[in-house]
């Protein structure tokens, strides 16, 4: 009995230990919590975590499904690992920017960086209005920051953008994270690399503990919110309006009032889709307040989380309003008289698409149209230091270059890849042929910059033209041709392959290089190996490059771009100086067909055709049945066989 009073006495002190000790360390936390909150500081806390193994970043960020995104941890994961992969110099006390296109979670996911941002030591955040600045706004914004910055704690490190560009948004669509270094560019593969490794060790990111309630993201003007917990500043969140620095940088790079002036024409008129993306806030404020055109040349200029259910990409398969209203469209034909020009951006606003009057413009002849005409840009009265492709993009413009005396470089997909060469004074005009123009004024493609572009090109042919006699884009393009002849090109998209299919097709080209270079004296395949001449990285595998001695070639390449599986894109070009006039499909045949047999991308897929096709008017949907095959603009659908 004794025996048993005993046991049962020394089992009771043991719990009552236990919970003192727990008792003890609560206190205690709350002691540190009370303390550092009666010293008017904002604790920080340290939240466990697991690892994710998939946040490798792509061309333009990380991008999954929203869904993955709103898992506990994840995006906090991977904004946690950006800021530990900079310098604590760079953090403590500097300024970053937060921004997105406006797609569904991005508001939510702004609250969640502010407060890992606050804890890791930044001084301030500057966001746009609402939450929302477009991708080129936000590149301009941290140059802005950094041009006019009067003390060392007031440089901006950078900016976190919250975008998919032009994948769908809403609950069921995509979401994107990616960081802008302090020129206003993409980061560097070797910081997206280090990222990674970072993301796949993580144990732990940083909160302060900032007011519960959801921090005021629509009203203008600064909140401050008192020192945080190691730190010895006060940490503030900036509301600015989302279009004013851009707005006026713009108007140092265009001639505004000869813009208006054109734009006041009777024999003119215009559209502009903004697809529900955030271009639609700087299309109004560009086109209604300072152009004061009809407000119903604007159309889908209200930015929504889901871009009103649409694919919000410049393109003639998703630009669907577009395309019908400038007579693109046989099977719907317009139903009022038919713009002059249009032109569409797509949801974070970097991308572009130019039209006329029933005639499309190619992004790659858009460049080097652009680039021929560039006197009538005064942004570029010096002259063109120099000029850039991506490496699938066609050579149109390596033919102005040579005729204007510019130097043309040739850089793997993505803009980042364009920034060391601007940096270092040897680049001003740019572009790439997924609907990316820009120039040297920011570090990111700009969509509304290339729209601008082309009404100052058409206000500069039209000056001396008396009314009914307007020069049309399509002049413009077929003049430009008959002066450099002409680059057929087009793209085929094969979208979320098996990733294991997909492989198998790169292993076949890869195996068919030896074979296409012993056809003819002349033809070269290589698989693209980028050095940058400025700062000597080197970027391997950027793509396969089958060319002929005549100079036509196709390209095998993957999509860094997808939320899902594998995208592998084909281009093909083709050039001719004097036959400018052939239907593309007749110009490029001969390579669609070589190209697709030495793939064995149909074979090895089970595809009939790609899901896309760009440049052309078509959009095969459903190709993996191969007796349904529809066309967005032609619409010529074949019935199943019985």
């Amino acid at each position: 009995f004794v025996f048993f009073f005993s046991s049962r006495r020394r089992h009771t002190r043991c719990r009552e230990v236990s919970w003192a000790r727990r008792c003890v360390q609560e206190t205690g936390y709350q002691r540190r919590v009370h303390g550092i909150q009666e010293l008017g500081m904002i604790p920080i806390k340290s939240v466990k975590t697991v690892a994710f193994t998939d946040q490798n970043a792509g061309t333009s960020g990380l991008r999954k499904k929203v869904d993955i995104f709103m898992k506990e941890h994840y995006l906090a994961n991977f904004v946690q690992s950006i800021f530990d992969c900079l310098e604590e110099a760079e953090k403590k006390g500097k300024v970053l920017v937060v921004s997105g296109d406006g797609r569904y979670f991005n508001t939510a996911a702004i609250q969640i960086i502010i407060r890992i941002a606050a804890a890791n030591g930044f001084r301030k955040l500057v966001i746009g209005e609402g939450g929302q600045l477009s991708t080129p706004a936000v590149s301009a914004l941290i140059r802005h920051i950094n041009a006019t910055k009067t003390k060392p704690e007031e440089e901006c490190v950078g900016g976190i953008i919250l975008t998919a560009s032009h994948n769908p948004g809403g609950p069921h669509g995509d979401f994107g994270v990616k960081f802008n270094v302090k020129n206003g560019g993409p980061a560097l593969e070797t910081f997206t690399k280090n990222i990674f490794e970072k993301s796949k060790v993580i144990k732990e990111y940083k909160l302060a503990e900032l007011p519960k309630e959801d921090i005021p993201l629509k009203d203008i003007g600064i909140k401050t919110f008192g020192k945080i917990e190691g730190f010895d500043h006060e940490f503030q969140v900036e509301i600015i309006s989302s279009t004013q620095i851009y707005i006026d940088l713009m108007k140092k790079i265009f001639d505004f009032a000869k813009i208006k002036k054109f734009l006041a024409r009777k024999d003119f008129k215009m559209v502009f889709d903004g697809l529900f993306g955030v271009s639609g806030n700087y299309a109004k404020t560009l086109f209604l307040n300072e152009f004061g055109i009809n407000p119903a040349s604007l159309i889908a200029c209200d930015p929504k989380e889901d871009f009103g259910g649409g694919h919000p990409d410049p393109n003639l398969t998703y630009a669907k309003r577009l395309v019908q209203i400038m007579g693109l469209d046989p099977k719907a034909p317009a139903t009022g008289e038919i713009p002059d020009f249009g032109a569409a951006c797509d949801g974070d606003a970097d991308r572009n698409m130019i039209v006329g009057r029933k005639f499309f413009v190619t992004p790659s002849d858009s460049l080097a149209i652009i680039a021929a005409n560039y006197k009538a840009i005064p942004y570029f009265a010096g002259g063109l230091k120099g000029v850039a492709r991506s490496m699938p993009t066609s050579a149109a413009i390596n033919r102005v270059a040579a005729k204007i005396g510019a130097n043309c470089e040739e850089v793997p997909t993505g803009w980042k890849f364009f920034g060391n060469l601007m940096d270092a004074g040897q680049l001003s005009l740019c572009g790439e042929e997924s609907f990316g123009t820009g120039s040297d004024h920011i570090r990111e493609k700009d969509g509304l910059w290339a729209v601008l572009a082309w009404l100052s090109i058409l206000a500069e042919v039209n000056k001396d033209k008396p009314e009914g006699s307007l020069v049309s884009v399509e002049q413009i393009v077929k003049e430009h041709w008959k002066i450099f002849g002409r680059n057929y090109y087009q793209r085929y998209d094969y979208e979320n392959l098996d990733n294991a299919l997909a492989s198998k097709v790169l292993e076949i080209i890869q195996m068919n290089f030896e074979n296409f270079t012993k056809r003819q004296v002349g033809n070269t395949a290589v698989n693209f190996l980028y050095i940058d001449k400025i700062d000597h990285s080197k970027s391997l595998n950027q793509g396969f490059i089958f060319t002929y001695a005549d100079g036509s070639r196709f390209v095998f390449r993957t999509s860094g771009t997808g939320t899902v599986g594998m995208t592998i894109r084909l281009y093909l070009e083709k050039y001719s100086a004097d036959k400018i006039d052939l239907p593309i499909e007749v110009a490029l045949k001969e390579i669609v067909d070589d190209a697709i047999s030495l793939s064995k991308i149909h074979e090895i897929t089970g595809l009939k055709g790609p899901h896309v096709i760009t440049l052309s008017l078509i959009h095969i949907s459903e190709p993996t049945r191969p007796l349904y095959i529809s066309y967005a603009v032609f619409c010529l659908k074949k019935k199943k066989q019985k």
